[in-house]
């Protein structure tokens, strides 16, 4: 069973189970797939479902931070519930020693060693580590590699 299945499955059950801001949640999410499939005319891969609920939960991030600096806490609570059900359904994220090393690994083998090099890594990296970790953390971690 792919990714995309086991959201629409668990969509039912939230519904059978009366759960609804986890079934409004993946409801959000199924619609996103259909939007991405709709506008490029394809199918999705677990890969593709992956990079959508990555967007989705940054899109949440973005959103919480705003509520969080409005004094919005019901708003802002309504996001975090978000991210907390689409979370399971990214691979495990590495650990900063992990990213650390696979990092150090990717400058071994580009031969990276200023941070006039940070394009090529951060190239290589996001390809490699995708779904890992966040490109966020990715950077800052090549930064400070690189400094």
């Amino acid at each position: 069973m792919n990714l995309r299945e086991t959201i629409n499955n668990d969509v039912k059950d939230a519904m059978k189970a009366k759960e609804t801001k986890k079934r409004d949640a993946l409801r959000l999410l199924t619609s996103a797939f259909k939007q991405i499939e709709v506008d490029e005319r394809k199918e999705l891969s677990d890969d593709d479902v992956i990079k959508i609920i990555q967007t989705q939960i940054k899109r949440r991030n973005d959103a919480a931070t705003q509520y969080r600096d409005a004094g919005r806490d019901d708003l802002l609570q309504i996001e975090l519930d978000e991210i907390e059900i689409y979370a399971p359904y990214l691979p495990a994220q590495l650990s900063d020693d992990e990213l650390s090393s696979a990092l150090k690994e990717i400058l071994k083998n580009i031969g990276a060693t200023t941070a006039k090099d940070m394009g090529k890594v951060m190239g290589v990296a996001s390809k490699e580590l995708a779904g890992k970790a966040d490109g966020k953390r990715i950077n800052e971690c090549v930064r400070s590699l690189l400094a």
